[in-house]
């Protein structure tokens, strides 16, 4: 119990701290949320106020009281569909862009800064491990595994090859 009291406590003020560093050199411009829905829409532009529900975890009220501080901010603006008026897109600005960009290089370079503190091997390893926690990394059995019922390419086997002490010994 005492490892995950541990860890909780180190991810905790980890987190916060990145948090707090994080609007501190976003302001005054730019919140940490706005980048939040900056970057959704790099990828997904343009969008309805409710494509960023699932991603956002709040309501479509605050979703709409959001939108309309980066309205005014000039970093997004809205447009009713032409076919139905009952839609509404979101597009970014040329200053949307411009800060979507800067607030993800200072995000970058917070982590950066942290993650610099440890070796290149480790930073893999923590990388890897935060994966396999959070679920968003499947182990390297499962890969192999599947590797081995998809043909396999002399490219796959010789990364298969390189990854797999490390891999191996890290579980």
């Amino acid at each position: 119990m005492e490892m995950q009291a541990e860890f909780v406590k180190s991810w905790m003020k980890l987190t916060k701290d990145w948090h707090a560093q994080l609007e501190a050199e976003l302001a005054p411009q730019l919140t940490e949320g706005q980048l939040q829905v900056l970057e959704l829409m790099l990828q997904f532009e343009p969008m309805k106020p409710s494509d960023l529900l699932p991603h956002l975890e709040t309501t479509p009220a605050a979703i709409t009281t959001l939108l309309d501080r980066m309205e005014r901010g000039g970093l997004v603006r809205r447009e009713r569909d032409a076919g139905d008026r009952r839609i509404v897109w979101v597009h970014m600005t040329d200053m949307g862009r411009a800060e979507a960009e800067r607030g993800l290089k200072v995000r970058s370079d917070i982590v950066g800064r942290s993650l610099e503190r440890l070796s290149l091997h480790n930073r893999q390893l923590l990388v890897y491990l935060i994966g396999k926690v959070a679920g968003t990394r499947e182990s390297f059995a499962d890969r192999t595994a599947a590797e081995r019922k998809s043909s396999g390419s002399a490219a796959r086997s010789a990364e298969k090859a390189a990854l797999a002490p490390a891999e191996a010994a890290n579980g």
